[in-house]
């Protein structure tokens, strides 16, 4: 007999609190007070995860995956609009491209390489289903490049920049690969993102789910996901001001604002891969790792680039050299790891050093 499983009650009482603090932000005002509302932030992200997981554990492999990036890319588009929309002039041109690019190289490099090393450590070898992963990857790979590179090659706009008509041209593309990208994860080849180790139950199985969780659990952490991700988005907003205070005070580069940004967005993404990958399910970590980074440009870049071209904003996309020769170098790096269909330590030692450039060129450009 499965034991009932039961919401815990933090992952309740601390998206209300958020709300009830967030609301009082206009009247208290003092570093306390920020500091208070950074942890109730962080205590949502956490929370977020938790209701993700309940839910993803009565849809099912990958349907709960794909929810949980959804949900992560609503917390950046939310974000990443709103500062833009509260910001003047130029100070916002290339916030979009810098939290993209930040969390396509947390992903790829620091996300991946560490469910790696998780599971390498502590079961040597770790297998995954290859048509998955390479879908994903080539994928991924024709997006970034019409994203983050192409503008700077194109002439009827410079600086990086693309046209209102090809921005939401290549806006219309990125959706469209993000969409088949999904049909084909959980209708025409779903068992490609399933763990080779639970294919069988799958294919015996495949509309089953755990029976821990009932359906009145699943809408009401449907309901606190709704909340947490609101309060994610109207937190982050509101010390997103004290952030760039700190990194201008410490005479870093503004760009740092959007790997600081990328980091909060992807924090409940990336506990639930080391989780997932602690417990020989590399595949899910992979399946949340390149959904996330998939709907980060597929579904982010589109959402980001209507709205600016209705309002007016203006948005840069291209990446410099620097920046498009560590790219190309991760995704050459994680094609050439995950081309065998199983994982060891050393392919996420290279992933990790090559994140920890990324972050040290970043800060010491």
């Amino acid at each position: 007999m499965n034991e009932k499983k039961y919401i815990r009650l933090w992952t309740v009482l601390v998206p209300v609190s958020a709300w009830l603090f967030y609301s009082g932000s206009a009247v208290f005002s003092s570093g306390y007070y920020s500091a208070i509302l950074a942890i109730l932030l962080l205590g949502s992200v956490l929370a977020a995860v938790y209701h993700s997981e309940v839910i993803a554990e009565r849809l099912g492999e990958p349907f709960g995956t794909l929810l949980l990036a959804f949900a992560i890319t609503v917390i950046e588009v939310g974000l990443v609009i709103s500062i833009m929309m509260g910001a003047k002039g130029l100070e916002t041109i290339t916030l979009a491209r810098d939290t993209v690019f930040a969390a396509v190289m947390l992903i790829l490099t620091g996300i991946v390489g560490s469910c790696i090393i998780i599971g390498s450590l502590r079961y040597r070898e770790q297998v995954f289903t290859l048509q998955g992963v390479s879908t994903a990857l080539i994928t991924l790979t024709a997006v970034v490049v019409f994203v983050l590179i192409l503008p700077n090659f194109t002439v009827s706009h410079s600086g990086g920049e693309y046209t209102s008509f090809q921005l939401l041209f290549i806006a219309l593309i990125s959706l469209s690969l993000y969409l088949g990208f999904t049909m084909v994860q959980t209708i025409r080849h779903r068992s490609f993102f399933i763990s080779p180790q639970n294919k069988l139950l799958a294919d015996e199985q495949p509309q089953e789910h755990t029976g821990k969780t009932s359906a009145g659990q699943m809408y009401l952490s449907i309901f606190m996901l709704v909340l947490c991700l609101g309060i994610v988005v109207l937190l982050a907003k509101l010390l997103s001001k004290d952030v760039e205070h700190i990194v201008l005070a410490a005479g870093a580069p503004k760009s740092i604002v959007g790997v600081i940004i990328a980091g909060i967005v992807l924090l409940p993404e990336g506990l639930a891969a080391f989780r997932a990958a602690r417990n020989d399910q590399i595949q899910t970590s992979l399946n949340l790792a390149f959904g996330s980074a998939l709907a980060s440009i597929g579904l982010s870049i589109p959402a980001i680039a209507i709205i600016s071209v209705i309002t007016g904003i203006r948005m840069t996309l291209g990446i410099d050299v620097k920046s498009t020769i560590l790219l190309g170098l991760s995704l050459f790096i994680i094609t050439v790891s995950l081309a065998t269909g199983k994982t060891n330590i050393m392919q996420g030692v290279v992933l990790i050093g090559i994140f920890l450039i990324y972050l040290f060129i970043t800060i010491v450009p």
